[in-house]
């Protein structure tokens, strides 16, 4: 049955004894399947002797593919267990963690712990009472229409919707140091908005942490 996973996944990760064994079929976009594997990685560290052995496939794409109408005929097989960062009401897909908890080096974001250190510096820099009354985001708008419809709310000579929406370059942004992209400078409106991607962002958590009340 695992087999039958294969069809998508990047990956097979295997567990015996606490050892991790690890077949490749396609490279991942970016580095999504290294730190996905860096996370499991450290799970086997974090607690040595204590994880079963295990047989999985893994798909680093967004979006979910095992679709719940392909498998609810009588006679239908049973749904391949594919996990993968992604899943909905619609899909049979095993959701596990998104890989930037772990680091992100593509858009210069660090592991989880050091990043929300930071995030909760850049927090405390201005009392949300005194912060701009805007909502604020920044991102690459060319993965989802809704996020190009984001845009039109930008502010303009002709109105003024409140919002800062920005637009970002991250192969400028790459050439030129991350200049514009420190996600702890970013916390200095009253408002984040949050807005998937392809299928989610992984933003949440770090709107979520820049949200916190200084007041």
């Amino acid at each position: 049955m695992v087999e039958r996973a294969r069809k998508t996944a990047n990956f097979r990760l295997v567990i015996v004894k606490g050892k991790a064994y690890v077949e490749t079929y396609t490279k991942a976009f970016q580095s999504r399947d290294t730190f996905t594997l860096w996370g499991i990685l450290q799970l086997l560290r974090r607690y040595p002797g204590r994880i079963p052995d295990l047989d999985l496939m893994f798909d680093c794409v967004d979006w979910p593919v095992v679709l719940r109408n392909a498998y609810c005929a009588p006679d239908a097989p049973a749904p391949p267990p594919l996990f993968r960062y992604c899943a909905n009401d619609q899909t049979y897909d095993i959701v596990f963690p998104d890989w930037s908890f772990w680091g992100w080096p593509e858009v210069n974001i660090k592991s989880w712990e050091p990043q929300l250190k930071d995030l909760e510096e850049g927090n405390g820099r201005i009392k949300w009472s005194d912060r701009e009354p805007y909502a604020y985001w920044k991102g690459n708008p060319t993965v989802a229409p809704t996020r190009q419809d984001l845009m039109k709310c930008n502010v303009s000579e002709g109105q003024e919707w409140n919002a800062r929406v920005f637009a970002q370059d991250w192969i400028k942004e790459q050439q030129e140091g991350y200049k514009q992209s420190d996600l702890a400078s970013q916390c200095r409106d009253r408002f984040k908005i949050y807005i998937e991607g392809s299928a989610w962002s992984v933003s949440e958590k770090y709107i979520l942490a820049c949200l916190i009340y200084f007041i």
